[in-house]
């Protein structure tokens, strides 16, 4: 069996505030990856529910922070199709983004 691996490293200042989030992936090559936002999501198994760890920098501006959720949406929308083949779920987890980025649009007009 093959195994990957995923590491990430977050650099906290003194009040445990994210400066810094790096990753590397043994299939992403040797490099180290730098993102202002992560979000991990684990279905356990033992506990039958979702664990969640989300962590943002300080320079990660709120706009940035806004499409990153409504991008996360769009991602969920397409791993329920693949994992399911609920097309009517995908369909209105994709409306509900289309109407964030509406929204987000006219939030960025307005600025």
């Amino acid at each position: 069996m093959k195994k990957s691996e995923i590491r990430f490293s977050i650099a906290l200042d003194d009040n445990k505030v994210p400066e810094a989030i790096s990753w590397s992936a043994t299939d992403a090559g040797p490099d180290i990856h730098f993102a202002k936002a992560i979000n991990i999501a684990l279905w356990d198994r033992e506990q039958v529910g979702t664990m969640k760890i989300d962590l943002w920098t300080k320079d990660m501006p709120v706009d940035e922070m806004k499409r990153f959720v409504v991008d996360n949406i769009g991602s969920m929308a397409e791993n329920i199709v693949t994992a399911t083949d609920d097309k009517e779920m995908a369909a209105k987890m994709r409306a509900l983004c289309k109407e964030l980025s509406e929204y987000l649009d006219k939030q960025e007009q307005g600025q």
